[in-house]
């Protein structure tokens, strides 16, 4: 029996965070998209799906304020007929939606939801390449789109597919990139590891305490750990601006919602799709922002860190229930950027397809590439590696070689412009 225990846990953490956890803020996401949009647009939403009790002959239904909109969605999709047109290729059609649903639920599998209920860390998978498989498994949704619009057999679809392929290639580049700085501070993948040490020493963008004091104590400020933080701050605000907006871009939403553009290419990939695998494509956009919030969360804001020195007052008074103070802190920072991916769904205009690939090429990748070099130069410098002489040359280096990447940038963006009017004239 002892033997199956591990087991056993393994099971509960699966169906906890899985089922319990991520399934239904996948749904309630959908009913906040729609009631904020709402409210954005000065109407009502959903408010009044609820128990139908006057079907069994009460004189009055419970509303529950529209909060069982989801399960109704959801009855929906599955009672609509799921209607395969003839010219599709049927095995792709029907393998599409998965691949785009799948990948989304299994990268949450690395993402610590919490510190540790009763011994055992809130995290499904405690691995030592957190990121790594994230961006590994995450890429393969590209193939679950792509798929969908080659398979439909529709122009429309195809360019949608497309547009999917190129805009996730673009831009999982910058990803990549802008993560690099924050690894190299932390020199660690695992991510619980990386949770725990903000919950030591700050949060990346707010580095404001650490485990040897506070902000107003003397033995905070001479700490070398607070100078490589405090340094690195810029840096590192760059690199969650970077990769925050091009979260926006893998997850294809607003302002960079190009593949489903439903003013040019009617729905995009899906418009051949209905009934449930029309659902796990909206679904996985749902879940797929949830990934990404939650790698902000965990590598930007602490993830179930309390911050400000709390942590260990937490673990010391609750014990082995800390865990799930943690697990509500997580969450709460995780809804606030949910909600902070609908607030800019239903305020930003849509970009221009060739906006969307220039921002990713000509002024992402190379503010990615040079934020490298300058967190770089700064944690060798705080670290003792460089002399002040060193420093200032590496700093001057990096200083040239922006300079340089900036100028190539914008004499490839003019030799474009000047190619686009030459055609234009002919």
């Amino acid at each position: 029996m002892e033997a199956l225990i591990p087991f056993i846990i393994i099971i509960a953490k699966v169906v906890g965070i899985t089922f319990v956890l991520t399934l239904p803020i996948i749904a309630y996401s959908v009913y906040a998209e729609r009631r904020f949009a709402a409210v954005i647009q000065d109407r009502v939403g959903p408010n009044r799906t609820g128990i139908p009790l006057t079907i069994f002959g009460f004189k009055k239904d419970i509303s529950f304020f529209g909060l069982l909109q989801p399960l109704a969605d959801g009855l929906k999709f599955i009672l609509k007929e799921d209607f395969v047109p003839s010219h599709v290729n049927k095995f792709f059609f029907w393998l599409a939606p998965a691949l785009t649903m799948v990948p989304a639920l299994v990268t949450l599998s690395v993402v610590p939801f919490g510190s540790k209920l009763f011994g055992e860390p809130l995290v499904i998978a405690d691995v030592s390449v957190g990121p790594l498989l994230i961006f590994a498994i995450a890429s393969l949704s590209v193939y679950g789109i792509t798929l969908a619009g080659w398979a439909s057999n529709n122009k429309y679809s195809f360019f949608g597919g497309v547009r999917s392929c190129a805009q996730m290639v673009s831009y999982e580049i910058a990803l990549g990139l802008s993560v690099i700085p924050v690894l190299m501070h932390f020199g660690d993948l695992n991510l619980t590891n990386i949770v725990q040490h903000q919950a030591d020493n700050g949060w990346l963008i707010l580095p404001l305490w650490n485990e040897s004091g506070h902000l107003f104590s003397s033995v905070f400020w001479n700490s070398p750990q607070t100078h490589e933080h405090l340094f690195l701050w810029i840096p590192m605000i760059i690199s969650f601006f970077i990769f925050t907006i091009s979260i926006f871009a893998e997850t294809n939403r607003m302002p960079f919602d190009l593949p489903e553009c439903e003013t040019e290419l009617v729905g995009g990939y899906h418009t051949e799709y209905s009934s449930m695998k029309f659902a796990l494509f909206f679904l996985g956009e749902y879940a797929a922002m949830i990934v990404g919030s939650a790698l902000i969360v965990t590598l930007f804001l602490g993830g179930w860190s309390i911050g400000f020195g709390a942590d260990a007052w937490v673990v010391g008074t609750f014990g082995d229930w800390a865990g799930l103070i943690h697990l509500g802190v997580f969450l709460v920072k995780l809804v606030g950027f949910i909600l902070f991916f609908i607030l800019i769904r239903w305020t930003v205009p849509r970009f221009r397809y060739d906006q969307l690939m220039k921002l990713g090429w000509v002024v992402f990748f190379e503010a990615a590439l040079i934020n490298i070099l300058f967190a770089a130069v700064i944690i060798a410098k705080t670290r003792g590696n460089l002399s002040n002489t060193e420093f200032f040359v590496a700093l001057g280096g990096v200083i040239i070689f922006s300079a340089v990447m900036f100028y190539i940038a914008k004499s490839l963006e003019r030799m474009l412009a000047s190619d686009n009017k030459s055609e234009i004239k002919s």
